[in-house]
């Protein structure tokens, strides 16, 4: 049976590709940090193991990951999805703010796929899949840092995917725009209708859809793409 780790994987865009890949036969393993209750829930729904851990604290990453590596066995779909963000004037930041946005949303994802790495290479097999966002791409004021740290994402991808290419293994990005998640609970109704308007689709978009493409990266119709960044965003860039 294939296995995926998807951190983050118990809500919002998390809990949508935990449902998608459970459901095309997937051992899936999710990690998530404070909600037991949603982790609970997603058991119960999807049949995935739940694995807690707090990925804003030093060393939790690799812990994250051999803990999955314990449940799964290996791993054979990684999903970098776990992130934080906050909506604040650069300046105005605080010192916990930032480090947890550095340290969940950038070294979440680099430190969870440095400890997982080796036994991909070792199998000469593997699917790294890392969530970014559009304001990676282009950036956002009053998110300045959250687009630093998506931004790194991306580069992430691109890099470690020519490094790893030659050992079977694909590294791709999926870079969502605006999705009706609790991550984006802070917009008003009025501000989620504006972002709407300057979307070419005339609407935001869903968690089912970036698991999709989640799900496509994942499989063998995608066996000749890697390095790529992929935008779930309605056209808004």
């Amino acid at each position: 049976m294939k296995t995926a780790f998807v951190t983050g994987g118990t809500r919002g865009i998390g809990l949508s590709i935990t449902r998608a890949l459970s459901a095309q036969g997937y051992m899936v393993a999710a990690g998530y940090c404070r909600n037991d209750a949603a982790a609970m829930k997603t058991k119960e729904e999807c049949g995935a193991e739940v694995i807690k851990c707090d990925l804003s604290c030093d060393g939790s990453a690799a812990l994250l990951a051999k803990r999955a590596l314990d449940v799964l066995g290996h791993v054979d779909v990684l999903v970098n999805n776990a992130a934080v963000s906050y909506t604040e004037l650069f300046q105005c930041m605080t010192e916990k703010q930032i480090h947890e946005l550095y340290q969940v949303n950038l070294f979440g994802t680099t430190e969870t796929t440095r400890f997982l790495l080796p036994d991909m290479l070792k199998r000469k097999s593997g699917c790294i899949i890392n969530i970014a966002s559009v304001w990676g791409e282009v950036g956002a004021s009053c998110e300045v840092d959250y687009s630093a740290t998506k931004g790194a994402v991306i580069s992430f991808t691109k890099a470690l995917a020519k490094e790893v290419g030659l050992s079977g293994i694909r590294v791709n990005c999926v870079s969502p725009g605006v999705i009706r998640t609790d991550m984006n609970s802070h917009l008003s109704e009025e501000d989620i209708n504006a972002l709407a308007e300057e979307t070419p689709l005339g609407r935001i978009g869903r968690p089912e859809e970036v698991a999709a493409a989640v799900c496509w990266l994942a499989s063998d119709a995608s066996s000749f793409v890697t390095g790529q960044v992929f935008p779930i965003n309605g056209g808004l860039t």
